[in-house]
């Protein structure tokens, strides 16, 4: 019988009366309970959460929606929060209804159709990982950047970071994750908490000095009209797809939140924990961001081609500059890239997850290996160094130019909305109607609606946000935008293996479960075989 028969055969391991409804839930999925349940509901939501990290993610990409103007800030943040979380939505119902770590292929698996469903699988599976690979090298190259401004703007200018100590310090970023992962396992559902007090306590005091340090020292703060009406156009595009492209900033920022289907199988009542931190930390941060956004243009300089030319290299440091002078501006940067580490180590951890349910289905290269548990730690640790790794590997592209680069913002972007969309279109398409849903459901026509607003959403991101270049419809060499290149080498790469080899041998995901319960059944039968010979030679 296949994982996903509307009815599951009961087995001898299923049964124990000590199974909780989390650990029930996943059996009926197929898949042994290795991992110990530490999350809450509220860390779960805290790691979707952590990795957003409002401030400081808003920090690092705001040279996408200052080109725009105010309004692009604003206004394309709120329009491109709403249906980001059409996206959610619909993620957080099959979250609720299946939660498992490698949910995104495993509910491909489920909803295509049988002549589709195995390569679609091997390709959501992969764009996941690479697309969480992405988001681990753009915060981390992010964080990179935050700190080094610190130098730059104590000395006034006189340091100015070179693409080499940029690579340098996110090297050692990602590595300081590896390491963290190993000592600081059993302390990962703790620091969530952590975290969102801290991202609360900047984002309050920042937002509160900000605009008093513009009104005493820079001449006053902008007015409503400029924040809310005003558009500038700093690239080459027309002006009103110039606007979209400042969506970039929030689709960037509010990219994380299948992070809480990777902790599924660390969840308590993970049916509630996975929708609730998907949908809450989406709206949360949309709502934060808009008003985040509107402060920030209240207090910049209107001149700005003066922030994206800042001699730092970060508008927002140069923002906090203007405002607050050298101190201040100081403190606050070195609280953002702090926080922006923890978001690194978020992501690393939710990717490690995703690695290592995809290679427990053996879907991955090395994958006996990788899908190894660390006893000790109850952690995948060989998942994280595998991550960290490619991670380090891929951001070398960072040492070509601007516009390789620019493609690691945007890998992230267009692979995860890649591995999202897929089993979104899938269910709306082929199984909108036999779906059985968990706690949280949109009803038939809601599920239906939602999920067709998401796919077009997310294709339009996929081809439209990530994959055009930023300077304008005539692209040099230097300005291309070579994030097709990059996802489409990984997309066609994962595609092509599968046709050539894998089809041998992936038959989706596997059922755990099963295999154990043959495993014991095969043991307890050389038991009895054992007790009947013995009792022969008395006889």
């Amino acid at each position: 019988m296949g994982i996903h028969d509307e009815k599951v055969i009961s087995v001898e391991l299923g049964d124990q009366p000590g199974d909780n409804k989390d650990d029930t839930l996943l059996k009926e999925l197929g898949y042994t309970p290795e991992l110990k349940r530490n999350f809450s509901v509220i860390q779960v939501f805290g790691i979707a959460f952590s990795i957003m990290s409002l401030l400081p993610s808003i920090a690092s990409v705001l040279v996408y929606s200052l080109p725009a103007g105010p309004v692009g800030m604003t206004w394309g943040w709120l329009i491109a929060s709403c249906l980001i979380l059409t996206v959610g939505m619909s993620m957080a119902e099959m979250g609720s209804a299946m939660p498992t770590s490698g949910g995104l292929y495993w509910w491909t698996y489920k909803f295509s159709p049988p002549s589709v469903r195995k390569p679609l699988c091997f390709l959501a599976g992969y764009a996941s990982s690479l697309g969480l690979t992405g988001a681990l090298v753009s915060i981390d190259y992010g964080f990179s950047v935050l700190l080094l401004s610190v130098p730059a703007i104590a000395t006034d200018g006189g340091y100015s970071p070179t693409k080499y100590h940029t690579y340098g310090v996110f090297a050692a970023t990602v590595i300081s994750h590896g390491i963290a992962g190993a000592l600081a396992s059993k302390l990962v559902a703790k620091m969530q908490t952590f975290c969102i007090i801290t991202n609360a306590v900047v984002i309050v005091v920042t937002m509160i000095a900000l605009p008093i340090g513009k009104a005493r020292n820079a001449g006053g703060i902008n007015s409503g009209k400029y924040v809310f009406s005003h558009m500038e156009n700093f690239y080459t595009w027309p002006q009103g797809f110039s606007f979209i492209l400042s969506w970039l900033s929030p689709v960037w920022t509010i990219c994380a939140f299948d992070s809480c289907v990777h902790m599924a199988e660390e969840a308590s009542n993970a049916s509630v924990a996975v929708p609730f931190g998907i949908v809450g930390s989406i709206s949360l941060c949309g709502i934060l961001g808009f008003f985040i956004n509107a402060v920030i243009a209240a207090s910049m300089d209107t001149n700005i081609e003066n922030l994206l030319g800042a001699s730092s290299g970060q508008p927002m440091a140069q923002i906090l500059y203007d405002a607050l002078g050298k101190r201040w501006t100081i403190g606050i940067m070195t609280c953002l890239f702090v926080i922006q580490w923890f978001m690194g180590f978020s992501v690393a951890v939710a990717g490690s997850r995703q690695v290592w349910a995809f290679s427990r289905d053996g879907a991955l290269p090395f994958s006996r290996w990788l899908r190894v548990l660390n006893v000790k730690l109850q952690s995948p640790l060989r998942a994280m160094w595998f991550i960290c790794t490619l991670a380090l590997i891929i951001a070398l592209l960072s040492l070509i130019d601007t516009a390789a680069t620019s493609a690691l913002f945007s890998l992230a972007v267009a692979s995860n909305y890649l591995a999202w969309i897929i089993p979104i279109f899938m269910r709306v398409v082929f199984n909108v109607d036999t779906f059985k849903p968990g706690p949280f459901y949109l009803g038939r026509i809601g599920s239906k609606v939602v999920g067709s607003i998401a796919t077009i959403f997310g294709t339009f991101v996929i081809v439209c946000l990530t994959m055009f270049p930023l300077s304008g419809p005539d692209p040099t060499k230097d300005t291309m935008n070579y994030t097709a290149v990059i996802n489409g080498t990984v997309w066609l790469g994962s595609l092509a293996y599968y046709y050539i080899d894998a089809r041998k041998w992936f038959t989706g995901p596997k059922q755990t479960l099963e295999e154990l319960n043959q495993f014991i059944e095969s043991d307890v039968i050389a038991e009895n075989d054992l007790s009947i010979e013995s009792s022969l030679k008395k006889d």
